[in-house]
């Protein structure tokens, strides 16, 4: 049985700084940081994934600090990293490719933002057949206001997108709960 294969995603230094705006879950690191520890510890795969803009005045355009991985969150020489520059990890990134050759079909997906590329690549997984885990509260959502003008907490963002994912993509997970599968399916 293939051990589970943890993809976290965008959690580079940009999305610390206060101009990306107000968020939800403060949590979200040190959760993330735990599911890393405890897949390292499992040697489960981990697959980090970090945006690159095409724009020059973006916190994640080339050669900017805010593009750099978070530092308790930098991959291993041996972790496979993803270059994206659109919110979907599986769009121009041969990253399926890579799931597929190793015969991983288990994604466990943490990072940022829920409502954006944590969204958009859970829909891609689950649309490729992947059995697709959003972390909840390894995920967070900043504010932002809806279509209608309507200004919307990091919270209603946050577990609309979650919503959206669990209708047809993903299972919607917390920490805790994930790391006890993963133990169990370590001593299967």
């Amino acid at each position: 049985m293939n051990k589970p294969c943890l993809i976290i995603i965008d959690m580079q230094k940009g999305m610390a700084d206060q101009a990306a705006g107000r968020r939800n879950n403060p949590q979200a690191e040190d959760n993330i940081a735990r599911l890393l520890q405890a897949w390292r510890k499992a040697g489960a795969p981990v697959v980090h994934v970090r945006h690159i803009s095409r724009s020059s005045t973006s916190l994640f355009a080339p050669g900017q600090s805010g593009a750099e991985f978070q530092e308790a969150l930098t991959p291993l020489a041996h972790e496979h990293v993803v270059e994206k520059n659109v919110p979907d990890a599986f769009i121009n990134s041969a990253l399926e490719r890579w799931l597929r050759v190793r015969g991983l079909n288990e994604l466990v997906l943490a990072g940022v933002s829920t409502n954006n590329s944590v969204e958009a690549s859970a829909r891609t997984a689950g649309n490729l057949g992947f059995n697709t885990i959003v972390v909840s509260d390894a995920t967070f959502a900043f504010a932002l206001r809806d279509y209608a003008g309507v200004q919307r907490s990091p919270d209603e963002v946050h577990a609309m997108a979650l919503a959206n994912l669990m209708s047809d993509y993903a299972t919607i997970r917390d920490t805790d709960s994930v790391l006890d599968e993963l133990a169990r399916a370590l001593h299967q």
